[in-house]
């Protein structure tokens, strides 16, 4: 059966976890990630939870008992509304990330302070599409400039390694997204199972915002940094709010700058290496490894959702 949000909401909701250890496959890792996981059939066992799966299988169309299918939207929706339901308090400072996943973070916030389920909440917005949804929701904003000190931060990610350090910056905000989610004391990721282990680089090219003076210079410079050996810079055109592409002018970003994805054909060996010697680059001003940064990642997959914590 096909589960509608209705019903995804209720599986991110449920509780009952069945805790793993284990060792990331990093060589180079100092920490264990625990790792919890809950089935669908797991799931099913919850009372409440069954008799709305059984509904909705009642009104499906050819549908086998107890198959469930999810979309990708109805996974990011899981994820996006149990970070929301399980790491925001009435009173805190919340940092909203921006992209398909995090959206709907920014949406379980604004329908739980409706209903009054939260309360005394600010949040501070990580692009201006999060800041014009979250006005939308009516969910009072403020910025770095008055409150330097975040409760959480919700964000999706373009890719997760077995450290549990991201690639991030696909749709364009990785400097307003890193200088917010870093200064918040949880920083929790949500993503589908597709984000999920394959190494950083190969799945999704590293994002690097730069200057827009003398940009191919900074691009070469960027090419010839060891720890990048091997990549192909490639200046994204269009929209910035996406690698395709989609226009003949130079993207540019919310900040008025430029975005150079790092094409590579093999996993980068070592991300945090990376990330130091991008940033010592004159003409880089942040760039998409969110490394050491995470607390959690909320996964969901077709068969259940599993949560890493560092």
């Amino acid at each position: 059966m096909r589960l509608s949000l209705a019903a995804s909401c209720l599986v991110a909701s449920a509780s009952a976890f069945s805790p793993t250890i284990f060792a990331p496959k990093t060589a180079s890792s100092s920490h264990k990630i625990r790792t919890t996981s809950l089935t669908m059939a797991q799931l099913q066992e919850n009372q409440f939870v069954r008799s709305r799966l059984e509904k909705e299988a009642s009104g499906a169309s050819g549908a086998s008992s107890g198959e469930a299918t999810l979309t990708q939207d109805e996974l990011k929706k899981m994820v996006g509304y149990k970070a929301v339901d399980d790491y925001v308090k009435s009173g805190m400072v919340v940092g909203l990330g921006t992209g398909s996943t995090a959206y709907f973070a920014v949406e379980r916030v604004g329908e739980h302070l409706k209903s009054g389920k939260l309360k005394d909440i600010i949040a501070i917005p990580t692009s201006i599409r999060t800041k014009e949804q979250a006005e939308s929701l009516d969910i009072p904003l403020v910025t770095l400039d008055t409150h330097s000190k975040l409760d959480v931060a919700i964000d999706g990610a373009d890719d997760v390694d077995d450290d549990l350090n991201l690639t991030k910056g696909g749709g364009g905000a990785l400097f307003r997204e890193k200088i917010v989610e870093v200064c918040a004391d949880k920083f929790i990721v949500i993503v589908d199972e597709s984000k999920i282990g394959k190494g950083l680089g190969p799945g999704f090219p590293i994002p690097v915002e730069i200057v827009p003076f003398c940009h191919e210079h900074t691009m070469r410079t960027i090419g010839d940094l060891p720890s990048c050996k091997g990549c192909k810079p490639v200046l994204r055109m269009g929209s910035s709010s996406n690698n395709q592409v989609d226009g003949d002018e130079i993207a540019v970003t919310d900040n008025g700058n430029y975005i150079v994805d790092l094409h590579f054909d093999e996993a980068i060996k070592d991300p945090p290496t990376m990330g130091k010697e991008l940033k010592a680059v004159v003409g880089v001003v942040e760039h998409g490894l969110f490394c050491d940064m995470t607390t959690a990642v909320i996964i969901a997959g077709s068969d259940g959702i599993s949560v890493k914590e560092a």
